[in-house]
């Protein structure tokens, strides 16, 4: 099982995470792309790389057969899968074994036993580790689907059998819901996993998502790395993970702990995996209070938590494992050094449902941190400042991850932390992150899956903008937020004139509405907007701005013909106008129906001469293998479809428009 060469099977960051792992051990490194992705980080982290296809996965980092030549041909001896893509696809396991590599995770048979929720939690239960009430069987007849639901009782939970990510799960909580959202389970679970197969579970109260890391090597020793707690979702998926879990009773964890070691001892596992439980919240944890809700066999995203607090590097361990060597501890040796909390960076829009976003990030910058291991402050990121947020992939841009000696101590330096990162070009969700942080309850411990749908208008609610950024961004506008290029008085008298007071006029455009910003110069690097207690200087430093008596450092930069501005976590962006484009048209405003993202039409609900009502659906997209539905803006009759299903639309495309408004 030596090898000394590894083939990453796929991208972005945790392709960049286990390059940089292998290169430490000394091995070499072998990355794969798609054209999308000739000049990405992990390919130039890489030793070697080799192109697979074009950019859709499917046609690049889905294809085995591409990704076994790959290796065969720069003579890798392993393969590893990272997560998402081919990682939890046994037939491609198998591939890699029948062409003489070593596959670094669990056997093609383990992958099976987990593979699908519904056989999964049969053997779950016979192994005796407790399982969630509900329907696992194999018949798919919708009525008798719905019979089931009503006898687990409402609310009841839809997932897709082969699912995972949030996808193809439906919360269901009275029976007249249930056919439209079974519809909406199979449509995403045979569009995300080609299985539109479904199980059917009782919701449980204020629940928590807890997971436990286990590893296991090939000589049946199988330890437990303590727990995570990933129950700040939104959409299903993960926001916010942290280890250890709050308010975790020690017997609870250890009852835990014993289950997910039983639990893959029961499938004969080798390498990293993580059982996940789903818990009763509602009265604190308890050890008859959680249940076996599925098997991820694979490395986590959320890994670089449980390495903050065990020491632990896991990418090292899945290789020596892979190498056939015995876990490096027993469960004795293994202890939990303080609290550690990690946050998802994503090019998303929280205030309009968290709709992935695309763009090219003209600015990346974090604060001071490690890259791709143990660190107070962590940032695991598989762009840099340039690369292009793509409809292609999953719209991370990074990990940031935070450790402290208590829970508190950790929050407040991954909360500073993400104040200080700056991201210019797209959309992205620092801002909900920041809230979520400040969030009371979550401070004090206090969450459970829900808590995100509950305070979802309060963490997503638009924040006045500061009287400063305005200041700022006309500066960088007018490209008074640097220093003069040389020394002489017509580069160090920018704005200056003979007669009173230099005044400088900027118009800017934020959010569909015209600033003009009137800036009075009060001396070399100075000015301050007229009729505030406002005031900005430049230093060679950057840029203070003073507000009532108030200093503070700030930053703001220009890109194109726009500018942004970053206040504490916050990056408020405006367009310069282009005088000569003023004219433009505006559009077909709101009686039009657009795309907000790229992504394929999935089905079409209107026809022209429609009457429909204010939030009717009308339209379903699919992007990143997610459903968006587009709903009715108002009462109305549609005037034409412009779309149909199965087209690919880009981002800003109408759709549909209605017929306008008499009067």
């Amino acid at each position: 099982m030596m090898f000394d060469k590894i083939l990453v099977a796929n991208r972005g960051e945790i392709a960049a995470r286990v390059i940089s792992t292998a290169r430490r051990m000394g091995l070499g490194t072998v990355a794969v792309h798609s054209d999308a992705d000739a000049d990405a980080v992990h390919v130039r982290m890489a030793d070697e790389a080799v192109r697979i296809g074009p950019a859709p996965a499917g046609e690049s980092y889905l294809k085995p057969a591409a990704i076994i030549e790959a290796a065969r041909a720069s003579g890798a001896g392993a393969i590893h899968p990272g997560y998402g893509f081919l990682s939890e696809n046994p037939e491609f396991v198998e591939a890699v074994e029948a062409a003489g590599l070593v596959f670094i995770g669990p056997p093609a048979s383990a992958i099976r036993a987990m593979g699908l929720k519904d056989a999964a939690k049969t053997r779950m239960q016979e192994a005796g580790v407790p399982v969630v009430p509900g329907y696992h069987g194999a018949g798919q007849d919708a009525s008798m689907l719905a019979e089931e639901a009503g006898r687990i009782g409402y609310p009841v939970l839809i997932k897709a059998r082969a699912g995972g990510g949030g996808k193809g799960m439906r919360l269901v909580e009275r029976a007249a819901d249930f056919a439209d959202a079974l519809t909406g389970a199979r449509a995403e679970g045979e569009a995300s996993f080609g299985d539109a197969a479904v199980l059917v579970e009782k919701y449980v109260t204020a629940p928590r998502h807890v997971e436990i890391q286990v590893f296991a090597d090939s000589h049946g020793n199988v330890v437990h790395l303590f727990e995570r707690d990933c129950s700040l979702q939104r959409r299903h998926q993960k926001v916010i993970e942290e280890a250890p879990a709050p308010g975790m009773p020690e017997r609870v964890r250890a009852a835990m702990g014993a289950a997910a070691v039983e639990a893959a001892r029961a499938i004969g596992y080798v390498g990293a995996g993580t059982i996940e439980f789903i818990a009763d919240g509602s009265e604190g944890l308890r050890e008859d209070g959680f249940w076996f809700m599925e098997m991820n066999t694979r490395l986590q995203v959320e890994h670089p938590v449980t390495e903050a607090i065990t020491g632990l590097d896991l990418v090292e361990w899945q290789i020596r494992v892979a190498r056939g060597e015995t876990l490096p501890l027993t469960q004795e040796d293994l202890r939990i050094d303080g609290h550690a909390v990690e946050a998802r960076l994503y090019a998303e829009d929280a205030e309009r449902g968290f709709l992935p976003a695309t763009g090219r990030l003209e600015r990346l910058r974090f604060p001071d941190a490690a890259c791709f291991e143990r660190g107070a402050l962590r940032v695991d990121a598989g762009v840099t400042e340039g690369d292009a947020i793509t409809p292609h992939y999953d719209p991370m841009i990074a990990k940031v991850i935070a450790h402290g000696a208590t829970r508190q101590e950790a929050m407040a330096r991954l909360l500073g932390a993400l104040e200080a990162t700056q991201v210019g070009g797209t959309v992205t969700n620092l801002g909900f992150l920041a809230a979520l942080l400040r969030h009371e309850g979550f401070a004090a411990g206090e969450v459970d899956t829900g808590l995100i749908g509950r305070d979802l208008d309060t963490l997503t609610a638009k924040l006045a903008m500061p009287d400063h950024v305005p200041v700022l961004a006309a500066l960088a506008a007018a490209g008074l937020d640097h220093p003069p290029a040389g020394e002489g008085p017509w580069d160090t008298l920018r704005g200056f004139r003979n007669w009173g007071a230099s005044e400088i006029h900027v118009s800017l455009e934020h959010e569909g509405e015209t600033l003009d910003v009137a800036l009075l110069r009060d001396g070399p690097g100075s000015w301050h907007r007229e009729g505030t207690e406002t005031g900005v200087s430049r230093d060679t430093k950057g840029l203070e701005v003073t507000v009532a008596g108030h200093r503070f450092r700030a930053e703001a930069a220009r890109h194109g013909q726009a500018v942004t501005v970053w206040d504490a976590g916050r990056a408020f962006t405006f367009a310069i106008p282009d005088p000569l484009s003023a004219a433009e048209a505006a559009g077909a405003g709101g009686d039009a129906i657009a795309a907000p993202m790229p992504g394929l039409v999935k089905r079409m609900r209107a026809e022209a001469g429609q009457k429909v009502e204010k939030g009717q659906p009308l339209a379903i997209l699919e992007a990143m293998k997610m459903e968006h539905t587009l709903t009715a803006p108002r009462d109305g009759v549609v005037a034409e479809v412009l779309a149909r299903e199965g087209s690919q639309v880009s981002d800003g495309d109408l759709l549909l428009t209605l017929e306008a408004q008499d009067g």
